[in-house]
C-alpha cells in the first residue's frame, strides 16, 4: 500500500488506537464512489466505499442501509478451496462483521431518510494478527464522513482484551489467545452506540471499566475522521425527500385517535386484547378518512405513521410518568417462567424455556471430533467444535411467509448464544456440540431465552458444563429533553420496538459471558449503563435460580443415544502406524469395532461409538500398537513360540520378548515346555531392550521380586539377546549366550559368539 501514496491526489491521515498506528488513505481508489478510504493497521488493510442513490426506490417505507463485506482469500495469499476456486456467499464470520459495522452507523442517519445507502468493505490484506472488527468500523465511518451522504457521525471503534488482569486496547490475534475478554465498542465523541462482547465470567465492574477505556481510546480516531471531513469531505446532499407525515395530517390524526390510544394503553395489560383494541382504533380512523385518502388530500402511509407514533408516545409516557409497563409489570419484574427438560425422545438433550409469551426449544446433539465445522476464512481458520444455530420461523409471531434459510439476524442471535456458552464447555470435553434453538413463540428476547434453553439442553444431555448460564434483555426509555429515563428488565416485543435500547446480557452466577447492545438514540450515559448492568445481574441470578430448581446439575451420565468417545494420546511420530498404508489399518479397526476414529496432529486419538465395550477394545488396541515397552515393567502376555532355549511372549501387537530358559522359574528348568507352551499366558518383567529393539524378559524376576538390574545380573542367557519386535526370532544371535550352548541355527548371525544361545536365530529369522 505504500506505493499508492505516490499518486497525485492521495491523502494520508494517521491516528492512534491503543499502541498501534492507524493510517487512513483516500483519493486514489474508487473515485466515483460517494466516499472511499483505505485503512491500515500493521499489514491488515480494509478498503471501504460508501455510495448513496439520489432517488428513492418506489414503495420504500424504511431506510435501506446495506453493509457488505467482500472476503477475498487473496488478502492472505490463499486460493479458495472450492470446486470453482472463487469465493461464494459470505461466511458466517463475514455476516457477523457486516452486522457489527451496521449497528453504530444506522442510528446517525436523518429521520425520514429513505435513499439507498450501500457500504462495501473489501479486505485487501490480512496479516492474521490485527483484528478486522475495529478497522472495518473505522473504514466505514471515514468513507461515509467524507462522502456526500447526510449523516450525524463520525463514529470510532476500539477492541479491548483482558490478559493477566491488564486491559489491552486494539489487541492482536496472538494476544487474544490468552484474553478472558473480547470486547468491541463503537460510539461518537459523547457516547457509546454499540457493544459486542464475549467474556470468561467477568464481573460487572470489570466490564464497565473496559467499556470506559474503549470509549476513551477511540476519541483520537474520531478526531482524525472529523479532520478528514472538514478538509477533503464532499458537500452533503441536502435535497433528498424526507418521509415524515404532513403537519396537517399529524394534527388531524392526533385529534381523532390520541385519547383513544392512550386509554387502550392505560387499561389493557394483555397483549392480545391490546392488539385487537388498537386495531379497532386504527380501522375507525382509516374509515373516517377514507374520502380524504381517496382524493389524495391525506396519505394512508402518513396516517399509519402517526398512529404508530401515538402508540409509542402513549407507552413511553405511561412508563416514564406512571412507572407502569405495557403488561403492568414493575421495571425490574421478570415475566412468569416455565421450564421443561428431556421433553423430546431420542435426541441427546433438550430444554424448553418459556418466559411469558417467549418460548424457545433447544436441542443438543453430541457428535464426534470429525463432526467439527471446518473454517477457511480470512477471519478465522481451523475448526470449531461448539456450534449454535438459532431459527426464527414465521409462526412464532403468527405470520406466514416463505422460508429462505437463516437471515443475518438469526445468524447474529445464534452467534451471541454461542459466545455466551462456549466458555463453560470444558476444554477436555472431546465431543463436537451442536445446539439448535427454535423460537417457537416470540414476544421479545428470544436470543436470551435461547441461552437459557441451551444451558438446560446441555445439562440434560449430561455435558459437564463448568457453570449454568442464563441471559436477559434490558431496555431503556429516555426523554432526551428532560433527562428522565427508566431501565427495564426483561423487555418484551413492544418495549423493544418502542424503546431506545436493546441490551442483552448473559452470564453465570460468577460473571458475564456475553454482552450485546444496540441503541436507537445517539448515545448512552455510563450511569445508565451501570444501572442496566446491575439490574441485569439481579435478573440473571433470579432466572438461574428458576432453572436450577428444575435441573440442579448436569445429569451424571451422557444420553444413552449419544456416542461414547474415548481418548488416547500417542507419540505424533506414530500416527502413521495407526493410519496404516492408504488408511488400511484405521479403516480395519473402524469396521472391526464399529467405531469412528479421529486422529489429531498432536497425537490425540478419539474413538467414538455407540457400543462402549467395542470402543474400549479399540482404545486398548490403539494404545498397545503405539506403546513402548518399559524396562522394569511387568506384562502378562501369550506365549507365541517355544524353542529349546526359551519362550517368546507377545507383550503387545507387534512386540514379542524372549524369556530365556534360565529365567522361566525360581528353580532350574530342564525343558521349556515344563513351564510354557504356545497359547499359555505368562507374567514376566522386561529386564532389557537392546538398541535394535530386542526385548529380554524374566519370569523369575516376578517370582523372586527382583529388580530389572538384579534379573539382568542373573540372566545366564545373556542380557543383550532376546526377542525382536516382529517375533521372528533372534536374528543377530545371542552374543552373551550360554557358553555351553550350540551356535545359532543356519539362519543366524554367522558372526555370533561360538557359545551363542541355541536359539540365537531361527530359520525364519535368518531369512530376514
Amino acid at each position: 500500500m505504500q506505493d499508492l501514496q505516490m499518486f497525485d491526489g492521495a491523502r494520508v491521515y494517521t491516528t492512534q488506537l491503543g499502541d498501534k498506528e492507524i493510517s487512513i488513505e483516500t483519493g486514489i481508489l474508487a473515485q466515483q464512489a460517494g466516499g472511499a478510504v483505505t485503512v491500515r493497521c500493521g499489514d491488515t488493510v480494509i478498503f471501504a466505499t460508501a455510495t448513496m442513490a439520489k432517488e428513492v426506490r418506489p414503495g420504500t417505507d424504511f431506510f435501506p442501509l446495506t453493509v457488505d463485506f467482500e472476503e477475498k482469500l487473496y488478502a492472505a495469499g490463499r486460493i479458495p478451496g472450492s470446486f470453482f476456486r472463487r469465493e461464494g456467499r459470505p461466511s458466517e464470520q463475514g455476516i457477523l462483521l457486516c452486522r457489527l459495522v451496521d449497528r453504530p452507523l444506522r442510528p446517525l442517519f436523518p429521520k425520514g431518510f429513505r435513499n439507498d445507502v450501500q457500504v462495501i468493505l473489501h479486505a485487501l490484506s490480512s496479516d492474521g494478527e490485527h483484528l478486522f472488527d475495529p478497522i472495518a468500523i473505522i473504514a466505514a465511518s471515514a468513507a461515509i464522513a467524507i462522502s456526500d451522504i447526510p449523516w450525524g457521525g463520525p463514529v470510532g471503534a476500539a477492541s479491548v482484551g483482558y490478559v493477566d488482569g491488564q486491559f489491552i486496547v486494539n489487541p492482536t490475534n496472538s494476544e487474544m489467545q490468552n484474553s478472558t475478554l473480547a470486547l468491541q465498542v463503537s460510539g461518537t465523541e459523547d457516547n457509546i452506540l454499540m457493544v459486542e462482547a464475549g467474556a470468561n465470567e467477568l464481573p460487572e465492574d470489570v466490564m464497565l471499566e473496559a467499556l470506559k477505556l474503549a470509549h476513551e481510546s477511540m476519541l483520537p480516531v474520531i478526531q482524525t475522521i472529523k479532520q478528514m471531513r472538514d478538509e477533503i469531505g464532499k458537500k452533503k446532499f441536502t435535497t433528498y425527500t424526507v418521509f415524515l407525515p404532513k403537519e396537517s395530517t399529524e394534527a388531524l390524526v392526533n385529534e381523532m385517535a390520541a385519547a383513544q390510544i392512550a386509554h387502550v394503553i392505560a387499561t389493557s395489560d394483555d397483549r392480545g386484547d391490546r392488539k385487537e383494541r388498537l386495531a379497532a382504533v386504527n380501522s375507525g380512523v382509516m374509515e373516517s378518512l377514507a374520502d380524504r385518502i381517496k382524493s389524495g388530500e391525506v396519505a394512508a402511509r402518513d396516517v399509519n405513521d402517526v398512529l404508530d407514533s401515538l402508540v409509542k408516545d402513549a407507552v413511553r409516557k405511561r412508563i416514564l410518568d406512571d412507572s407502569v409497563r405495557p403488561d403492568g409489570r414493575a421495571f425490574t419484574e421478570i415475566r412468569p417462567i416455565q421450564i421443561q427438560v428431556g421433553k423430546i425422545p431420542r435426541v441427546h438433550g433438550s430444554g424448553l424455556f418459556m418466559r411469558g409469551e417467549t418460548h424457545v426449544l433447544t436441542i443438543a446433539t453430541l457428535g464426534t471430533p470429525g463432526d467439527a465445522q471446518r473454517l477457511d476464512t480470512l477471519l478465522s481458520d481451523g475448526s470449531k467444535r461448539y456450534l449454535h444455530h438459532y431459527n426464527f420461523p414465521p409462526y412464532s409471531t403468527g405470520e406466514a411467509y416463505a422460508l429462505r434459510g437463516p437471515k443475518r439476524r438469526e445468524i447474529g442471535h445464534g452467534a451471541l448464544a454461542e459466545r455466551a456458552l462456549e466458555v463453560v464447555i470444558p476444554d477436555d470435553f472431546p465431543y463436537t456440540l451442536r445446539l439448535v434453538s427454535e423460537a417457537v413463540s416470540s414476544n421479545g428476547s428470544t436470543s436470551m431465552a435461547s441461552v437459557c434453553g441451551s444451558t438446560l439442553a446441555l445439562m440434560d444431555a449430561g455435558v459437564p458444563i463448568d457453570a449454568p448460564v442464563a441471559g436477559i434483555a434490558m431496555g431503556l426509555v429516555q426523554d432526551m429533553d428532560s433527562g428522565k429515563y427508566a431501565v427495564l428488565t426483561d423487555i418484551q416485543g413492544l418495549e423493544d420496538h418502542l424503546g431506545d435500547m436493546d441490551f442483552k446480557v448473559a452470564g453465570s452466577a460468577h460473571g458475564i459471558t456475553a454482552l450485546q447492545m444496540d441503541l436507537k438514540i445517539k448515545g448512552l450515559d455510563f450511569d445508565i449503563l451501570r444501572q442496566a448492568l446491575e439490574q441485569a445481574r439481579i435478573g440473571r441470578l433470579f432466572i438461574l435460580g428458576k432453572m436450577l430448581e428444575v435441573l440442579p446439575e448436569s445429569r451424571e451420565a451422557l444420553s444413552p443415544h449419544a456416542p461414547r468417545i474415548l481418548t488416547v494420546h500417542i507419540d505424533p511420530e506414530k500416527i502413521g502406524k495407526i493410519i496404516g498404508p492408504g488408511g488400511k489399518t484405521i479403516r480395519g479397526m473402524q469396521e472391526k469395532y464399529k467405531v469412528k476414529i479421529d486422529v489429531e496432529e498432536d497425537g490425540t486419538v478419539f474413538i467414538s461409538g455407540l457400543i462402549g465395550e467395542l470402543a474400549e477394545q479399540a482404545r486398548v488396541e490403539i494404545a498397545s500398537m503405539t506403546e513402548e515397552v518399559q524396562v522394569g515393567k511387568i506384562y502378562t502376555g501369550q506365549v507365541v513360540r517355544v524353542e529349546a532355549y526359551g519362550a517368546f511372549v507377545n507383550l503387545m501387537p507387534g512386540i514379542d520378548g524372549l524369556v530365556h530358559i534360565s529365567q522361566l522359574a525360581d528353580y532350574r528348568v530342564n525343558n521349556v515346555e515344563e513351564i510354557a507352551n504356545v497359547g499359555d499366558e505368562l507374567t514376566t518383567m522386561v529386564i532389557d531392550v537392546d538398541p535394535t529393539g530386542k526385548v529380554r524378559l524374566s519370569r523369575q524376576a516376578v517370582l523372586e521380586g527382583w529388580t530389572a538390574e538384579e534379573a539382568r545380573e542373573r540372566d545366564r542367557g545373556g542380557s543383550r539377546g532376546g526377542g525382536d519386535r516382529s517375533g521372528g526370532g533372534d536374528r543377530g544371535g545371542d552374543r552373551g549366550g550360554d557358553r555351553g550352548g550350540r551356535s545359532g541355527d543356519r539362519g543366524g548371525d554367522r558372526g555370533g559368539d561360538r557359545g551363542g544361545n541355541r536359539g540365537g536365530s531361527d530359520r525364519r529369522g535368518g531369512r530376514n
